[in-house]
């Protein structure tokens, strides 16, 4: 629910499709949440699409279109014209690209679900031994984030993200928000440097 509930989002923002009135399931559904986006020199209000979602049987439906539709309606309705979402495929006119890299912390969850596979002359065992995560962190003085960190860790990513052309601006609340940890969802760690 912390994706869908940042701070500043709207509750018409969260679209999705139900079968009939009767019926709990949800068949498709779209979201957005605002986001101040440095483009340049010029700081963008704009919003972040996410969690674009159509049931397998309907994905023939053409829904996918007319989800997007709505959503631009909702937001342009509250004078946001610019929008950031990222896409498994390669798009006409990408403003930009990166790579990320996943670190498998259930390997075998994410096969049985087809999210990723064995690679060749790699065995379950071993794939599970590859991503283990040690017990004790070997950074020496590694400790959880707290809330007094907050104001000097968002200037840290801030100035770190000023570098791009592109990239977020986070409030102190945003990144609160974002990374401060919560049991079973987020665990962000610091650590000082003393120069």
């Amino acid at each position: 629910m912390g994706a869908l509930k940042a701070p500043g989002y709207k509750r018409m923002w969260h679209c999705g499709i139900r079968a009939s009135a009767g019926k709990k399931n949800l068949l498709a559904c779209i979201t957005a949440i605002p986001a101040s986006v440095q483009v340049y020199k010029d700081t963008v209000e704009m919003v972040e699409i996410n969690f674009l979602c159509v049931h397998k049987k309907l994905r023939s439906k053409r829904l996918a279109p007319v989800l997007i539709k709505e959503i631009t309606r909702r937001v342009n309705i509250t004078d946001r014209w610019q929008a950031v979402y990222t896409a498994g495929v390669v798009l006409p006119k990408p403003v930009a690209r990166n790579r990320y890299y996943h670190r498998s912390l259930n390997p075998k969850k994410l096969i049985d679900t087809g999210f990723t596979s064995l690679r060749r002359n790699m065995t379950l065992r071993s794939m599970t031994r590859l991503y283990k995560v040690a017990d004790e962190p070997a950074t020496p003085g590694l400790r959880e984030l707290q809330p007094e960190d907050v104001k000097e860790a968002t200037d840290l990513l801030n100035a770190y993200l000023a570098q791009f052309q592109l990239h977020v601006n986070f409030s102190e609340h945003e990144f609160a928000h974002w990374f401060l940890p919560r049991k079973g969802v987020i665990y962000t760690s610091v650590f000082k440097v003393f120069i």
